[in-house]
Formats: C-alpha cells, structure tokens, sequence
C-alpha cells in the first residue's frame, strides 16, 4: 500500500498527458486537413512506447543488480536518486513552464513539423518523453509495477472519454494536482536520496557515527506520526513523503526544494496572470 499510490498516480498522470497529446496532434491533423498524416502519429507513438519500456526494462535489470551490491547497494540507490532527481526536476520545470498551454504547445510544435518524418518525430518525443519520467521515478522510487500499469489504464480509459466527449473533466484542475504531488514525490526522493547516501556512508565507515551529519532534526518514531506504521504517519509517508526521523540535513534539504519548486510554480501563475489582466486592459 505504502508505494501503490504515488506508482498509481504518477502512471495516472504521465499517461494522461501522453494519451491527451496523441489526441491533440490528432485533432489538430483533423483541423488542418492533413489527415494522411495520421498513420505517422501512431507510428511515432508505438516508438515512443517502446523507447520507454526499454529505457524501463534497463534501469529494472540494474534495480535487481543493485539488490545484490549489499552495502554499495545503499550508495548506489542514494547516487542513482540525485541522478534521477535532475532528470525529474527538468520534466516538472517543463510542467510548471509550458503545462497550461499544452494543447498550444502540442500545436505549434505539429504545425512547425507538417511532414511524415516531422509529425512521426513529433509523438516520439512527446510519448517518450512522459514515458521516460515515468520509467526514472518508477527505478529511484521502487515503484510497484502493477500499480503503475493500472494507473496508466485508468489514464487511457479516461483519455478516449474525453475524447468521445462522453466525460467532461477540468484538466487543469486535475493536472495541477498531479503535479504539487509529483513536486511532493520529488522532494520526497531526493530526502530519501540523502538518507540513503549518509546510511551507506556509515556504514561502510567513511563517515563517523559521531558526525553532526547524523543528527536528527527530530524523532517522531515512537508515535502516531511513525512513517511505517503511524496512524496518521503511515498516511503522511504515502502522500506527503512524510519520515517521522529525519536528519536535518535530509529534512531541511527535502523542503527547501519542494518550496523552491512550489515558488516557481507560484510565481509562473502569477506571471500569466498578469499577462491576461494586461491583454484585457
């Protein structure tokens, strides 16, 4: 339970978007009267499925490898965390910069692209590129796979009723809340990554168990707020990535970036906002 839902969410909301880009450049293909482009548009989609599950299918083979390193495993999950961490943070910066204006985005990359090779190009990147996000969070977060495939389908089920007109959904709404979770997710990982780095670095006594790295902001492990079984830490860990006995290097580390990224985020809203309010003046 306690990884079912961000894997259930995060395959939720990647697929989504993916599926909701294929039907953008569709629709778009339809409005332009290109419809023989179409075909190129699975064509690039299928790669994109494909490029991603492989790129998914290498970093597993290098998940179980990991679980046989012992004590290296421990750094090695805490490196290959940072790794991924970067390559999360640049797809949430995309979110936050250009996610308001997909279907614009979508169109002028399409319409910049009106050629078999340019339209085929154009799904690739985009499906790969959900598919890729979801593959790295799913390794440096030790995802189930399970829950990550019934999130896609339940993405996919959603997509073609919004397409079908059959369900009318606020996308913006739902995409926003998908992505202050993904932000929360990606704090999450890099406090794990850092626990996980100082853990190994003791371990293997590279770094003394007297270092002041070790000390914890706080200890909440004996309560309510216990992140693996607490009534109300257990909830907390799953949707907040929540740990009742951070050091405070992990504690402070974790929150500044999940503020910093919430500012961004803030700030581009308001950015766009001000935007509007001079269009409309």
């Amino acid at each position: 339970m306690d990884t079912f839902l961000p894997a259930f969410i995060m395959g939720f909301r990647e697929g989504l978007e993916a599926f909701l880009i294929v039907s953008i450049i569709l629709q778009y293909l339809r409005k332009s009267k290109n419809e023989s482009l179409r075909k190129y548009v699975y064509y690039g989609t299928i790669s994109g499925i494909v490029a991603s599950l492989g790129i998914g299918g290498i970093l597993y083979i290098l998940s179980k490898a990991i679980d046989k390193m012992d004590q290296v495993a421990k750094l090695w999950e805490s490196g290959a965390s940072f790794v991924a961490l970067a390559l999360v943070t640049t797809f949430i910066y995309w979110m936050i910069k250009h996610g308001r204006n997909m279907v614009s985005t979508v169109e002028s990359s399409v319409s910049q692209n009106l050629s078999a090779f340019g339209i085929a190009s154009v799904a690739f990147i985009m499906v790969a590129r959900e598919g890729v996000e979801v593959a790295i969070f799913t390794f440096a977060g030790q995802y189930a796979i399970a829950a990550l495939f019934a999130g896609i389908t339940a993405a996919l089920v959603l997509a073609v009723l919004i397409n079908h007109s059959l369900v009318k959904v606020n996308l913006r709404i739902l995409f926003n809340i998908t992505l202050a979770y993904l932000i929360l997710q990606a704090g999450f990982l890099l406090g794990y990554g850092i626990h996980e780095g100082l853990s190994a670095l003791g371990s293997m006594n590279l770094v003394s168990s007297e270092s002041p790295l070790f000390i914890k902001a706080f200890d909440l492990s004996e309560t309510i707020f216990y992140h693996k079984e607490g009534l109300l830490g257990l909830p907390l860990y799953v949707l907040f990535g929540w740990y009742s006995k951070p050091e405070i290097l992990q504690f402070i580390m974790q929150y500044l970036y999940t503020g910093s990224l919430f500012y961004i985020w803030h700030r581009e809203i308001n950015k766009e906002a001000s935007k509007l309010n001079s269009l409309a003046q």
